[in-house]
């Protein structure tokens, strides 16, 4: 079997084609890396910290070459794909300083001499399963924290984003199987999953919970970050042509492909009929074009099936009575585009309204006041971030107590992610614990407990 990635932009162009290597060939790389372990580990701190700190100045001195193969293996915008590189690199030197962390905790026993240790050590091989629309920072923030804690790692990603994978294992340059980039599809991450010691997964809801349910058959810890349905509020205080320009951003922005993407817009009461246009013309303002181009904020989506299945949504909307307010249609261009999109007037039950989508799609809604706004927003199974647009703190700290969110964002937009912080999201967006910051090595890890009592022999 093979695995082939082509430029959404210019699908005539083949970035990649590669060997996959089945259920065997994973099995045999997780046992290489399993092998690697206990070796990575003695090398002790210092040399886990170097190692990452090398690999931050390798990333960074190849910045230019690593932001240009973003923009064309998946057709995130050039500016967001130099974003992306300085976010790896930091990524990296953050983690670098994971292996000097404490460790455990010394306690008192309860009665006697002794001492009474926990101490964190790592499961084995991480078994990472990661999407193609951050190529290079989602591997980063899974595998630096696994490395860092002394696990190996073996990284499947999204046969989108195979070179990008490739290119930055190479970079990375890592004793040998103590990271494994391992190319392939639905039967590899599945092998992957079913014979990891840790697994972390990003991705679709479908396949996430596929994931959780072969690694907790196993007893073995599992995170998982799946589909999100972001949804914005803006009340009638709010600075509106600053709030639409937030929101053009999390809509538009790398067409829409971010799981903490502006899928909903909420406008309360007399908000609504300002936001309604000023939204429109900030979305106008945003067409799709070629992410080589630094103007660009809205490229292409990233397959062919992904654009039938974004215009064929809002077909149906549109069938069903909704009005188009911006965009709707694919952009002239030879790669897989389409318009920004704002929606108004979705029939209830649509699935413009509860799934992801993931493009450059919002329905906009009104509400009469903010109690009406939060139940709307709750009303999703899978909510990520979401994001609240007022003048008055003490209703944005009440929104943002009462909202089912992992991240909830006060007169910003839904998109952002601090790579210091816990992210995650609420009810089936996540599942496990937390990633990034310092929560990740807590997950990749587990934590003993430790007895130490004096032998009580002759001396």
């Amino acid at each position: 079997m093979t695995v082939t990635s082509r430029n959404p932009a210019d699908p005539a162009d083949l970035v990649l084609e590669t060997q996959t290597r089945g259920a065997f060939g994973t099995a045999a790389a997780v046992e290489r890396a399993r092998a690697a372990q206990p070796g990575w580990l003695a090398a002790g701190a210092a040399a886990r910290s170097a190692a990452l700190g090398r690999a931050a100045d390798a990333v960074e001195a190849n910045a230019t070459e690593l932001a240009a193969l973003t923009v064309r293996e998946v057709g995130k915008p050039i500016t967001e794909a130099r974003g992306e590189v300085t976010r790896t690199v930091a990524i990296l030197r953050y983690y670098a300083q994971a292996p000097y962390a404490p460790t455990g905790a010394v306690h008192e026993p309860t009665a006697g001499a002794g001492l009474l240790l926990t101490r964190r050590r790592p499961y084995g091989v991480a078994g990472l399963v990661t999407p193609w629309n951050f190529p290079l920072a989602i591997p980063a923030w899974k595998a630096a924290p696994a490395l860092g804690v002394g696990n190996t790692v073996v990284l499947k990603p999204a046969p989108e984003a195979t070179a990008c994978a490739l290119r930055l294992a190479e970079l990375l340059d890592l004793p040998a199987d103590v990271l494994t980039v391992l190319p392939g599809g639905p039967e590899e991450g599945h092998a992957l999953v079913a014979a990891a010691d840790v697994v972390s997964f990003t991705g679709s809801t479908a396949t996430g919970q596929a994931v959780i349910r072969t690694a907790s058959s196993r007893g073995v810890p599992v995170q998982a970050e799946l589909g999100g349905v972001n949804t914005a509020l803006v009340l009638p205080d709010a600075d509106l042509d600053r709030a639409a320009a937030h929101l053009a951003a999390a809509i538009a922005g790398y067409a829409g492909q971010k799981c903490t993407a502006t899928s909903r817009v909420i406008a309360i009461g007399p908000a609504y009929p300002a936001l309604r246009t000023a939204l429109a013309k900030a979305l106008a303002a945003t067409p799709a074009g070629d992410p080589a181009r630094p103007e660009t904020v809205c490229g292409p989506v990233i397959s062919e099936a992904a654009l039938d299945r974004l215009t064929g949504a809002v077909d149906s909307a549109r069938a069903a009575g909704a009005k188009v307010l911006a965009g709707g249609e694919r952009a002239p261009l030879d790669g897989w585009f389409i318009e920004p999109t704002l929606l108004a007037d979705v029939p209830d039950g649509h699935p413009l309204l509860t799934e992801e989508f993931f493009g450059p799609i919002a329905v906009l809604l009104p509400a009469t006041d903010l109690d009406q706004a939060v139940a709307l927003a709750n009303a999703t199974r899978h909510t990520l971030a979401a994001s609240v647009h007022t003048a008055d703190l003490d209703v944005a700290l009440a929104a943002a107590d009462r909202l089912h969110a992992g991240m909830i964002r006060i007169n910003a937009p839904t998109s952002g992610v601090d790579f210091h912080l816990p992210f995650g999201g609420a009810k089936t967006a996540s599942y496990g614990p937390r990633e990034q910051g310092a929560a990740a090595l807590d997950f990749y890890a587990t934590e003993r407990t430790i007895t130490l009592l004096p032998d009580g022999g002759p001396r």
